[in-house]
């Protein structure tokens, strides 16, 4: 089954309008899938959809939502309709704030919890259900190296990134059977207009060894059948520095899905 048979007709893409988001959109719509892209900013959305359909020909629909509200995932699902979504990529998941928790309002923290964990998962629910009937789909989950531990400075994003690894992991066992993929890619420091902003912020320079967002989003989707984890710049092999590797993570979800249905069944 080629790509689009596999994750179209239609591909959803959160916090589209930039970064790895940016290029999710382009390759997907050089492969022959209609897009439904959503951001904050509309403009860039719409400079966007008209970029891809002069070049590629195909649908695009925008919609300006922002991700950290309470019924952002209901205005998701609104846009889409009855459209047949096959692919599913979670993609906006930032941290802009780059500071301690207490350091912030809290407002701040519900806001990027909302977008990164019950947005996302709520979105998962609405798209995966169908793709479960129909045998085959995808779910792309950008995710964090900072998945991996906590640390001042990001409390409220590693936890949420953690979450964001540990739900992959369970949707992946869940859905694997159906002939649906989920993956979390997890990213390391990437050349983004986000992520430049915040080093812009606080006079810091560009590291050394940025990732390119385009190398970045071409990975996550040639690995997209390779879940529930892909590490950027790591071999499937090679474990992150102190843990554990892609494919050790892998053999540990099968062992805990394994001794759960002892308990639960199949």
């Amino acid at each position: 089954m080629d790509f689009s048979a596999k994750y179209g007709p239609w591909a959803v893409i959160t916090g589209a309008s930039e970064g790895t988001g940016r290029a999710y959109a382009r390759f997907l719509a050089a492969k022959g899938l209609s897009l439904i892209l959503i951001a904050r900013r509309q403009g860039l959305l719409d400079a966007l959809a008209s970029e891809i359909a002069g070049v590629a020909g195909v649908e695009c629909i925008t919609a300006s939502i922002d991700l950290g509200e309470q019924d952002a995932h209901r205005k998701v699902v609104a846009i889409a309709g009855d459209r047949e979504v096959g692919l599913f990529i979670a993609n906006a998941g930032a941290d802009p704030n780059g500071g301690r928790f207490l350091d912030r309002d809290a407002e701040v923290w519900t806001s990027l919890v909302t977008r990164n964990v019950m947005t996302t998962m709520l979105c998962c629910h609405h798209f995966a259900g169908p793709m479960r009937e129909r045998k085959r789909g995808g779910i792309l989950l950008s995710n964090s190296y900072a998945c991996y531990g906590g640390g001042q400075y990001m409390a409220c994003f590693t936890a949420s990134k953690a979450f964001d690894l540990c739900f992959a992991e369970s949707l992946w066992s869940e859905l694997k059977p159906h002939g649906v993929d989920v993956l979390s890619l997890v990213m390391g420091m990437t050349d983004t207009p986000a992520f430049n902003a915040l080093l812009d912020g606080k006079g810091l320079p560009r590291p050394a060894g940025i990732a390119c967002a385009e190398d970045v989003a071409a990975f996550g989707l040639a690995q997209l059948g390779n879940g529930p984890i892909q590490n950027w710049g790591l071999m499937d092999d090679e474990p992150v520095p102190g843990l554990q590797s892609a494919a050790a993570r892998r053999a540990r979800v099968l062992a805990i899905d394994h001794g759960s249905r002892a308990v639960f069944g199949d």
